[in-house]
């Protein structure tokens, strides 16, 4: 599945921009992307975990030579962040013959923040962006089909996940991903963290998927330090993997919960940790509702419009807004989202005590099933999928 609108996205960035970086976990579609890219103009493709195509770039000056009217593709980037510096030099001097656009395609496995720091000297010549797994607008064609929905749910939004033949299959993958992720790419990638304690960590995150970081208790139950808690956690962000949603606190004078919430970001990656193989058996399991929040929250994420931030609110005495998206817009919009499977389920009084603080421009209900309706009070019902589509309008 070819995400049309970000390929889109890219090509017109690389028509104003040297370089654009195409970041996203292993194994959710950024190889396949470029590649459809490549096709339609001339280009390179190296894969940087390839020795052969890590020694073709330790003399990148003599590369971009050779291949100077092609896009350069350079896979899993952040094996080498020393590129960058030698690649500034080279854009520069194209600009200088007035060719300001379109020379690399940097693609990698960790975060956007992670690549900014190594990327400083491509400061103002570089674009980035972001793929995410297969989301709810994508795979619906029909928006009532809630067996695809769930499908999508339980098994989440990597393509060889996502397009198993079955469950087990699906469940089997996501643990071979799992262990690789231990095994090989964090040690490459991050501090020598032992698998089994980060493994542990990633199980503890899942049980407490959607609830306020407690570096201390995870700390104590692995014996380890709160500092390293949060390197640990740092390094799962950077990677992609787990997702920190902070706290909203402008303009509040009101007592406020500030850590952040953590969501592991693939629910399939969830329940893998979590040893749930089916719908059925995540219905009959306590993380269901949390579960169904940080799914809500990363299709939202993927159709995020350019300059929204996220937040969550939450008061000490209780009232709270799941998910609240401020929009770059003048004077600045403000949409209030409380998710919850059931579309019938009673919006609780702190909703309505953190909308008088936060005075949101709308409020919705973000829902598991497939109707639309308004309800008490200015919220409106929706389901994911039309939600969406409001975000994409």
């Amino acid at each position: 599945m070819i995400k049309r609108r970000l390929k889109d996205r890219i090509r017109d960035r690389l028509q104003t921009s040297p370089a654009v970086a195409l970041m996203g976990p292993r194994q959710v579609g950024k190889t396949t992307l470029a590649f459809s890219i490549g096709k339609e103009t001339p280009s390179v493709y190296l894969d940087l975990e390839n020795r052969t195509d890590l020694r073709k770039v330790q003399d990148i000056e003599a590369f971009h030579r050779e291949n100077s009217d092609k896009l350069i593709i350079l896979d899993e980037v952040q094996r080498l962040p020393e590129v960058f510096a030698p690649i500034r030099g080279l854009v520069d001097s194209e600009r200088r013959k007035g060719n300001k656009a379109g020379h690399f395609l940097f693609l990698g496995s960790a975060s956007l923040d992670l690549l900014r720091q190594s990327s400083e000297s491509l400061a103002g010549r570089i674009s980035y962006l972001e793929l995410f797994p297969i989301d709810v607008r994508e795979y619906l064609k029909n928006p009532k089909d809630l067996d695809k929905l769930n499908q999508l749910w339980v098994r989440g939004g990597f393509p060889e996940s996502l397009l198993a033949k079955d469950d087990e299959g699906s469940l089997r993958w996501r643990r071979d991903f799992i262990r690789t992720y231990l095994e090989r790419d964090i040690p490459q990638l991050g501090p020598r963290v032992p698998a089994e304690t980060l493994e542990r960590l990633w199980i503890m995150l899942t049980h407490a998927q959607g609830t306020n970081l407690n570096a201390s208790k995870l700390a104590s139950a692995l014996d380890v330090s709160s500092m390293s808690i949060g390197r640990y956690i740092d390094l799962l962000a950077d990677l992609l993997l787990v997702r920190r949603l902070k706290p909203y606190t402008e303009n509040i004078k009101k007592r406020l919960i500030k850590s952040p919430k953590v969501y592991v970001r693939d629910s399939g990656i969830t329940h893998a940790l979590l040893n749930i193989k089916t719908y059925n058996d995540l219905l009959g399991h306590p993380v269901v509702g949390k579960s169904w929040e940080g799914f809500v929250i990363e299709n939202i994420m993927a159709v995020l419009p350019e300059g929204a931030e996220i937040f969550y609110y939450r008061t000490s005495g209780g009232a709270e807004i799941d998910l609240l998206i401020e929009f770059a817009t003048s004077p600045r919009e403000f949409w209030a989202i409380e998710i919850k499977r059931s579309a019938s389920a009673s919006l609780k009084r702190g909703f309505h005590e953190a909308c008088e603080d936060v005075k949101p421009t709308r409020k919705f209900l973000v829902h598991a099933g497939a109707d639309t309706f308004p309800m008490k009070e200015g919220i409106q019902a929706i389901s994911l999928f039309e939600f969406m589509a409001l975000l994409e309008q």
